[in-house]
């Protein structure tokens, strides 16, 4: 029998996403800012809806709750040391953007809030729904519009977001994503569907 140890409550749900959120505020002239967000996830999908949970003291918070909108942009590896860049300084003090070589782009469906340019893809979201929780509010976001990098598709149009090499947040640390271990409901599939499937998840040079 595995042996276990007890720890005070806490958020220990792990792993969860690391992603960029962007942002910006309604003002003429504001310039867009982004924040690193592990607290993220989907709450529906009719309509698809994500949320985040972002302190109140966060430079974002308040661009986000005015402009009513945000942009969660999903991270791979070459640009995670960005994103921590994000997660460690302030928008007040700088321009997270020039700072880390990344590129603000216009995110369809959205007035304000632009995407990142170097992420492989992109959920534009209209902000529906704000929770204040204690430390956190969380912004409940309807997803409007999804932006996918081109090469993560194959010829006959099957997306491959495996190959964007996404990263995620575990206890503190970022880790690349697993290798695909199976699909949903290959627990089940015929063994010629599962054969087939896994192969189209090998590296190139792989047998």
């Amino acid at each position: 029998m595995n042996q276990f140890r007890s720890l005070q409550p806490c958020t220990f749900l792990n792993p969860v996403p690391a992603v960029l959120v962007s942002c910006c505020g309604k003002e003429e002239g504001a310039k867009p800012n982004m924040l690193t967000i592990a607290w993220a996830g989907t709450v529906n999908s009719d309509p698809p809806m994500v949320s985040i949970s972002v302190q109140k003291k966060r430079y974002s918070h308040d661009m986000i709750k005015e402009s009513g909108e945000f942009v969660v942009n999903l991270v791979d590896e070459e640009r995670c040391k960005a994103m921590d860049y994000c997660g460690v300084r302030s928008g007040r003090d700088g321009d997270k953007f020039a700072a880390t070589g990344l590129h603000a782009m216009p995110a369809e469906g959205m007035t304000y809030a632009p995407a990142v340019a170097e992420c492989p893809a992109y959920l534009a979201c209209k902000v529906r729904q704000v929770l204040e929780l204690g430390s956190h509010d969380m912004f409940i976001g309807e997803v409007v519009s999804v932006q996918v990098r081109e090469d993560l598709f194959d010829a006959d149009g099957s997306l491959h977001l495996e190959r964007s090499g996404l990263v995620c947040y575990t206890h503190g640390v970022y880790q690349k994503a697993a290798d695909v271990l199976g699909f949903f409901g290959y627990s089940v599939a015929r063994p010629e569907v599962l054969a087939k499937r896994m192969q189209t998840y090998r590296k190139e040079g792989e047998q």
